[in-house]
């Protein structure tokens, strides 16, 4: 099995700038369907669905592209910057896409955003490192052995009954 390996820092900005697009349109074109189902008049839904999901789905779509170029962005920045690919530079770039993603609406909106980026990324990155400690405390070195044993010591048993 390969090692997980992301594509370097220019190619990964517009790889998760795409993926962010698709997850957008994909999240999008469900919820806007359903709201387009409910909302229109009975005998026109399927038609009143569909044009929900051309005029919504593509726009937000756009929202989640722009989210995820620029933390991508900041993610290779602070890469660059501190020569470590580690979770607090996903918790650091959370918050800063955050700010900037806020800045239009003043300081207090943009230091709130901040602090939601940093905590939602940070939650992210504490549930992966979790799971995947709880994955790899699976396969320890020494189950082998122990299996390598049972199987002899089971073998051995059924021989000497045989007898």
């Amino acid at each position: 099995m390969e090692d997980f390996q992301r594509e370097p820092c220019p190619w990964r900005i517009m790889e998760d700038c795409g993926a962010a697009f698709a997850m957008g349109c994909i999240g999008g074109g469900i919820f806007s369907f359903w709201k387009g189902y409910r909302n229109s008049p009975m005998g026109s839904r399927v038609s009143g669905s569909l044009s929900a999901v051309k005029a919504r789905a593509p726009v937000l779509g756009g929202n989640f592209a722009v989210w995820g170029g620029l933390y991508s962005t900041f993610d290779c920045a602070l890469i660059a910057v501190r020569d470590k690919e580690d979770p607090w530079n996903s918790i650091a770039s959370g918050a800063i896409t955050g700010a900037v993603l806020a800045a239009r609406n003043g300081v207090k909106a943009s230091i709130g955003a901040a602090i939601a980026g940093g905590v939602i990324l940070a939650v992210i990155e504490g549930v992966g490192i979790s799971i995947n400690r709880a994955v790899s405390e699976g396969y320890k070195p020494g189950d082998a052995q122990m299996i390598t044993t049972t199987i002899a010591f089971t073998h051995t048993y059924s021989n000497v009954y045989r007898l």
